[in-house]
This record gives structure tokens, sequence and C-alpha cells, in this order.
């Protein structure tokens, strides 16, 4: 059992953040969840609310917060594209002042940060698969760059806090995640297919499916973040998180239509802006440093999504805006 610790967890009650809670709390930690819950669902922490060592605060990282903890897991960000274009301005906001805010809470009570960053950092790149010395192709003035622009950012303000103040820093850039408790109305590609092929609707797809990505299993992901966390001191990263498994748009809405047993039509729709042709992580600095590898397949991690969207409430999940992407997305 790992020394007991204090751990705050912002976007706590998120996909992810709300399964990282889960784990650190069956480690034996005490639990801060801070989140605003304008993408998170208070469904995905309900669990927890009576075990003992877990808190949750209502709260914004655009703005400072004051407490005592040893790590600090800065999650906090909408990461869906519909989200997050949705107010890129407070998207900015999200990444860079949550950023200084949890950086500068490391600094005061000398607590270790983990920061996720994105694989979006390296925009549609030109190199592939894209490792961690690769400094991306990112449109500075696109419709995502309030998100990749934002994380970039974070990212030069946890290496010149580090640098400059000495603060504990881990930084790992994570690629396409998926599992239960993704947000039925986020507008990504696997809940998207996950619950149009369940309820026989058209599966909607950009282009015309030959954009690959690669996906990572939930729990797989959780286990690198908490080895990083946990990595000697001399290690900071950035380290990719992801499967390196690549899979094209249409394979991935075949095998949702296989694993489902529905009856549902592809139909193709128009590319959006910026939308990048490829996507897959070298993992070999993950390898190395952490003995950190994916262990669930996509065929095993899609039967446990889809088992999870088809026994959800859908009623209890609110759509953080008024789009309609969830009906056609490749994000």
């Amino acid at each position: 059992m790992p020394t007991l610790q204090r751990i705050l967890v912002t976007g706590g009650a998120g996909f992810l953040g709300s399964h990282l809670c889960e784990r650190l709390l069956d480690q034996g930690h005490d639990v801060v969840c801070v989140d605003n819950f304008f993408t998170s669902q208070k469904t995905n922490i309900e669990p927890l609310m009576s075990r003992p060592g877990f808190e949750v605060i209502r709260h914004d990282v655009t703005h400072p917060l004051w407490l005592e903890v040893d790590q600090i897991y800065n999650l906090a960000c909408p990461a869906s594209p519909v989200h997050y274009q949705y107010n890129p301005i407070k998207t900015v906001k999200t990444s860079v002042m949550g950023a200084i805010n949890m950086l500068g809470l490391a600094k005061r009570v000398r607590a270790r940060i983990l920061h996720a960053s994105t694989s979006e950092v390296y925009g549609d790149p030109a190199v592939h698969p894209q490792p961690e010395t690769y400094r991306g192709n990112v449109n500075p003035i696109g419709v995502r760059a309030c998100y990749d622009e934002g994380k970039r950012c974070a990212e030069t303000l946890c290496f010149d806090y580090h640098r400059s103040n000495g603060v504990d820093i881990r930084v790992v850039r994570i690629f396409n995640t998926y599992g239960p408790r993704m947000h039925p109305f986020d507008g990504r590609v696997v809940s998207n297919f996950i619950i149009q092929a369940l309820a026989g609707d058209d599966i909607t797809i950009y282009g015309d499916g030959s954009q690959t990505r690669s996906f990572c299993y939930v729990d797989d992901l959780i286990d690198g973040m908490m080895k990083m966390m946990q990595c000697p001191d001399n290690f900071t990263g950035p380290v990719n998180l992801g499967n390196p498994g690549e899979f094209t748009i249409l394979e991935l809405a075949q095998k949702v239509i296989e694993l489902t047993g529905s009856s549902s039509k592809i139909i193709h729709l128009s590319l959006p802006d910026d939308d990048p042709t490829q996507r897959r992580p070298d993992i070999t600095l993950a390898q190395e440093k952490l003995r950190w590898q994916p262990t669930v397949d996509l065929a095993e991690g899609l039967q446990h999504t889809i088992g999870y969207f088809r026994n959800v409430d859908l009623s209890r999940f609110h759509r953080p805006t008024d789009h309609t992407a969830h009906k056609s997305s490749n994000l």
C-alpha cells in the first residue's frame, strides 16, 4: 500500500477524472475532487460520495484555489471539440489560467503536479506515429486552436514553473481514450457510434472514413497516469499515453455494428475544419520510463463500453451545449 496522500483531482467528476478518483480511493488516499460541472456529471461520482476520504468542491480552476495537498492531477478542461469550441475564450482561460493556478498551488504547498496535456498539441501531424520530440503542425488561428494552443501554452507554463521555481511537474499527452462514463453527448466518435448503433440509427462518418485514430481503454490510460505520477524525480515528461493500435474511422464503425448486432447503416458527411487525417502515438518513451503499455484491445474495450451504454439512463445526462455533433462526428 502506498503512503497515504492527500490528492487533488481537478476535473475529477469527468470521464477520466472519476476513474482516477476511484482508483486513488481504492489505494487508501484522501481525494479532493474539484469540478465546475460544465461537461462533467455528478452521476460519475455518485458511488464515491459515501466513501471515506472523498470530498467534492464545485470550483472553476480559472480562479485560484487554496488547499493543502500532497499531489495534484490537473485534468480540468473540456476535451471534446463541440464543447471546447462552444466558448473558445473560456477554453483558453481554462487551459492557461487553470495551469497557472494549479502550478501556483503546487509551488506554495510543494506538491507534485501531473498535468494532463493532449495529442492535440501535435495538430494534423506531418510525422507518423508521433514521438514526443515532434513539435507539431497546429493552425494557431483555426477553430480547434483554443484547445490545441491552450494545451501547448499550459505545457510551456509547466516547464517554466519547473525551471524557474523548482515545481515538481509531470506532463502526459493523452491520445483518444474511451470506456464507461464517457459523456453520451460529447460528440466523440466512440460514444457517437455506440449510441447510434444501439438505437438502430444511421452511423454518421465525416469524409470517407479513411482517417485513422488510436483508441486507448480508460483503465490502461489511468494506469499510465498513475505510473507517471509515481515516477522518479528526474523524469518530467512530456510522455505519450495512448494505444498504438491504429484503425480507420470506417473500421471502428463496422466493429461497433458487429459487436452491438445493430442494423444501422453507415452514411457520410463532409469533413470539419482542421480535422487530423491520422493520429497514433509512439509510446517508446512510456515503455522505457514507466514500464507501461496498453493491455486492453479494441474489441474487448468496446464490449465493456457498449455494456455501459446499454444500461445507462440517458435522461440523467445534461447536454453541456446545444449542438448536434452527437449525431455526426469523427472527433
